[in-house]
């Protein structure tokens, strides 16, 4: 059986990477092109995303012609707001929003931000589309085995490229022949720094550097959410003012062991 065809209501979870935009051109490809009315494809925007990552998901829906609902959470509105490429957010503000409602600061125990931000708004849009139950289907791939593993764990979740055995390989030899990509720089091991929220705070003490390096005012946004809030996004990394100043000259005034980056389960 194809793994791509889907016979029953479903989200394609979009979250703006190549590995789930893939998965959207395998299961349009199924269905000869054109998405049946069941399925809907959703893109959850946080407001901390690369505006590269926005251009790819609106790039995406004009270049294979399948429209994508773009929520966002919003305090006011528990099933979030419909917007589009141009009144999408770009400063943060549904995780601005969601930081103020909550009244704490997202961390690596309770993992507010991916359920709110992401997770919530597709669930809600589709049950206000009428669809209870319905199946989900995310972009992971068959090398991601603890990933597989744990959404395997779910109820009402679809895994078709690890269904498919794609690899990372399979990613890279599609995009490298496509006439757009996600227009963020790529590590040796296929991966953008800059994936899902810019200074994600999953991301290693190491690699949020380096991208404060190039780009310290990125951490003012995460510097004004740890500090009005009185806490910090990740208990065993420095503070993200600690951050920025760690990337400045005067980087070595602070001792630290880096880890690697965690997976915050938005997708690639």
């Amino acid at each position: 059986m194809n793994p791509y065809l889907i016979d029953e209501p479903a989200v394609i979870s979009f979250s703006g990477g190549r590995t789930s935009a893939y998965m959207l051109y395998k299961v349009l490809e199924a269905h000869g092109g054109k998405l049946p009315e069941y399925v809907v494809v959703a893109f959850s925007n946080t407001g901390k995303e690369m505006p590269q990552t926005l251009d790819f998901v609106d790039r995406c829906s004009k270049e294979w012609d399948v429209p994508i609902v773009w929520l966002e959470f919003i305090k006011e509105k528990k099933a979030g707001i419909v917007v589009d490429y141009e009144t999408a957010s770009r400063k943060g503000e549904p995780f601005h929003n969601l930081i103020s409602q909550k009244k704490f600061i997202p961390n690596d125990r309770i993992r507010a931000c991916t359920e709110q931000l992401k997770v919530v708004p597709i669930n809600k849009y589709m049950e206000s589309l009428g669809h209870d139950p319905f199946l989900t289907a995310v972009g992971i791939r068959a090398d991601e085995q603890r990933r597989v593993a744990k959404q395997r764990a779910k109820e009402n979740y679809a895994l078709p490229l690890a269904d498919a055995g794609v690899t990372l390989h399979d990613i890279d030899f599609f995009w490298s022949r496509q006439s757009f990509k996600l227009e963020l720089p790529m590590s040796q091991n296929g991966e953008s720094p800059l994936s899902n929220c810019d200074l994600c705070f999953f991301k290693s003490v190491s690699r949020k550097l380096s991208i404060i390096r190039e780009q310290p005012d990125m951490a003012d946004w995460w510097i004004e959410q740890e500090e009005r809030i009185g806490n910090v996004f990740r208990r065993q990394h420095p503070s993200y003012r600690e951050l920025k100043i760690m990337a400045s000259d005067q980087g070595q005034l602070f001792d630290f062991e880096d880890e690697e980056s965690m997976s915050c389960f938005c997708g690639d």
